[in-house]
């Protein structure tokens, strides 16, 4: 091993005998033990900036295709502890592993370059207990997105995508799939597609959630028959990402999983009904609003709101003072702001202190922001309410402003409180990066 080639910055950094020689010289002994130290020591001087990035990434680029599995997984603990830019080529090499956990751990890497933290460190010293971890990871799904200026490049989404149909397990070919609805990788479209009709039930589940988050509204009529898969889990995430993408050709079964037995389904097939304009069912929405189960309520009044009826205004404020249900309530307030009454959209700012509710309160003031009239409503707020409420409100008014909200959101960034302040330098950079 000691007459393989180098790549040529790593020749400069052994001509200049820096600091980093020694490790570097190891890592080409034929000891497995003195290469496992080296590569880890290499790792940490990585993760302090010791020294040349460029140079410690070049050198662990070169070990990710090492004959022993021990030190190609600790070669990508390495990347990702270094973290730089340099990194993302040997993290990229490291996907094409056949080893189940360093395709995983190298797409974790990559994840955690464009989302700071994603890979917990606490963990990461033990691959094994990372192996065991992929198993469990997909019981819930992942809220994660970057931020809409963030742009995942094209070679780490080529990366990630063959891995979504190819990876060498089950649970490596899941965690791909999640990686891509995080990146929003559009390049891997395709193969999500694929992952649609995958035999495991977690892959098909985790291509839904991605498929969801990309949001490219055209993915939507080849996901339909989805909705009468035999597996619960799948049904609702299918109903979930196919109200997100206000998908009309899902209607007809929507509605026949909305009058089904099966609770959790039945929630989310009426909440995506609730999301598709012009869906014509009204009176199913009407028929819900009165149901015992508080969601069923929410997604019935959510769907009267969208509607826009306005003469149904007085049965939703009439239903809103009779009800108990924060979730319902809210979900009534912001279909009382669709039909007119703006004195609503303060109950719904209010519902962004709650630790609780305010992801159900957010996206609705996403929503109706669009609505020139309701932005306006949220820039004094934006200023003079409170910590959560400015912080949640600059990421409603980065998703649903527009060129006149810049400035507001350029005072924002000058608040006393430095958790405003950096929400809103995000939430600005995102607004720009929308409206250009």
């Amino acid at each position: 091993m000691r007459n393989r080639l180098l790549p040529f910055s790593l020749c400069l950094a052994l001509v200049a005998g820096g600091p980093l020689l020694a490790q570097v010289e190891d890592l080409q002994s034929t000891d497995v033990k003195v290469r496992k130290k080296a590569v880890q020591a290499l790792g940490e001087k990585g993760k302090d900036r010791q020294g040349d990035t460029k140079v410690i990434c070049d050198a662990l680029a070169g070990v990710v295709r090492d004959p022993a599995q021990e030190i190609r997984e600790e070669a990508v603990i390495a990347l990702i502890k270094t973290g730089t830019a340099d990194c993302q080529a040997g993290l990229e090499a490291a996907t094409k592993d056949a080893a189940p956990e360093i395709q995983s751990l190298a797409v974790d890497g990559l994840v955690n370059f464009y989302s700071p933290g994603y890979v917990k460190f606490g963990w990461l010293n033990s691959v094994k207990s990372f192996g065991k971890s992929l198993k469990n990871r997909f019981r819930d799904p992942e809220p994660l997105l970057i931020d809409p200026y963030v742009k995942a490049s094209p070679s780490t989404q080529n990366a990630i995508a063959p891995l979504i149909t190819g990876g060498s397990s089950m649970e490596s070919r899941a965690n791909a799939a999640r990686a891509a609805g995080i990146l929003h990788a559009r390049l891997a479209i395709p193969k999500l597609k694929e992952g649609l009709r995958a035999a495991d039930k977690e892959i098909v589940v985790e291509s839904i959630r991605a498929l969801g988050k990309i949001r490219d509204t055209s993915v939507g009529p080849d996901m339909t028959f989805l909705l009468v898969n035999p597996s619960e889990d799948v049904q609702v995430a299918a109903a979930d990402t196919l109200g997100n993408l206000r998908t009309k050709e899902a209607v007809p079964s929507l509605v026949e999983l909305a009058r089904s037995g099966k609770k959790d389904v039945q929630r989310s097939a009426l909440t995506a009904l609730a999301k598709i304009p012009d869906n014509g069912e009204e009176k199913l929405f009407l028929l819900f609003l009165n149901d015992k189960d508080d969601e069923m309520r929410a997604a019935a009044a959510e769907g009267i709101g969208r509607a826009g009826n306005e003469s149904d205004l007085k049965l939703i404020q009439d239903s809103f003072a009779g009800e108990k249900s924060e979730t319902a309530r809210l979900s009534m307030a912001f279909a009382a702001v669709h039909l007119g009454d703006l004195n609503m959209v303060q109950y719904l700012v209010d519902g962004l202190d709650s630790t609780f509710h305010r992801l159900e309160a957010r996206p609705f003031l996403v929503e109706l922001a669009r609505d020139p009239k309701v932005l306006a409503e949220l820039y004094t707020p934006l200023t003079s309410g409170t910590r959560d409420q400015k912080i949640h409100l600059s990421t409603v008014i980065a998703m649903s402003g527009t060129k006149e909200s810049i400035p507001h959101l350029e005072r924002a960034t000058k608040d006393p409180d430095s958790r405003v302040a950096q929400a809103a330098i995000n939430a600005l950079k995102n607004l720009q990066a929308r409206v250009g």
